[in-house]
């Protein structure tokens, strides 16, 4: 096997991976990476592969996954040179996690339901915690603090609606929705102390990530949806600007909210 493969494997891109972190023959930058300094780049890809999934761009998303592959086969290789593991390694864990918490598939467990089959998948990562010498028997338990926060959050919705602490339908999220806002407003009328804005808002951050998984809408998604269609009209404003032969920026804040009403009809086929 040699790193220009007619037909290119997992093997080839192991090759690539090892030659550039050679401390004789291969790239500077590299070989001075470390688990720490690659970490975020492996969080940024998987945000790419997200992004090209949700504009149904497939062409983007295989070289995206590409990307992600790259990430995993990066961290295998800084773990093979300080004696941890090896990519090999790396499959094999992953291989007996999946077989292990699907009996239902690989042996002879039966499950009658997707909510039969989460509260299994429960079952067995808490048993893996506890082998592994975990103490920690809460309901909340395993939850990973490196996810993004509004991640977490909705991770400790859910695990805590497993044990019946969840509203049954989705008015009272809004009942306590409106509850929160009104604490921030009252906070910022009492003179916007920043620790206890910062506690308030946070409140709402959560029961919006709350009304979400009541909405069955995912926020990731969703904040995506909204930051394009932000970025969409904006830059719109800025062009319907220029056309005019203005500046954005030279304008008044009415002036711009009259731009952006009339881009929002332009959308609507109304203009």
């Amino acid at each position: 096997m040699t790193i220009q493969d007619a037909n290119p494997s997992i093997n080839s891109l192991l090759a690539i991976m090892a030659r550039l972190r050679d401390r004789e023959s291969g790239c500077p930058w590299d070989v001075e990476q470390t688990f720490e300094t690659i970490a975020p780049y492996t969080i940024e890809e998987a945000y790419e592969v997200a992004d090209a999934i949700d504009r149904r761009d497939y062409a983007d998303l295989r070289d995206e996954l590409g990307d992600l592959l790259l990430q995993v086969v990066f961290h295998a290789r800084m773990a093979e040179e300080a004696g941890h593991f090896a990519f090999d390694d790396v499959v094999a864990a992953i291989c007996d996690k999946m077989i292990r918490r699907h009996p239902h598939v690989f042996a002879e467990a039966r499950v009658e339901s997707i909510a039969e089959q989460t509260v299994s998948w429960e079952a067995l990562k808490a048993a893996e915690r506890a082998a592994n010498g975990g103490s920690d028997a809460s309901a909340l338990a395993g939850i990973s603090r490196g996810l993004p926060e509004w991640q977490r959050a909705l991770k400790l919705q859910k695990k805590a609606a497993r044990v019946g602490f969840d509203w049954h339908d989705v008015n009272p999220v809004f009942d306590k929705l409106h509850e929160e806002i009104d604490e921030v407003r009252a906070e910022f009328a009492g003179g916007a102390d920043p620790e206890r804005l910062t506690d308030e808002i946070g409140d709402v951050l959560f029961v919006c990530a709350n009304l979400a998984r009541h909405a069955k809408v995912d926020v990731s998604q969703a904040l995506r949806h909204a930051n394009a269609k932000f970025e969409r009209r904006f830059r719109r404003m800025e062009t319907l600007a220029a056309e005019a032969g203005e500046t954005l920026s030279g304008k008044s804040l009415d002036e711009q909210d009259a731009l952006w009403a009339r881009v929002k009809r332009e959308e609507r086929g109304g203009d």
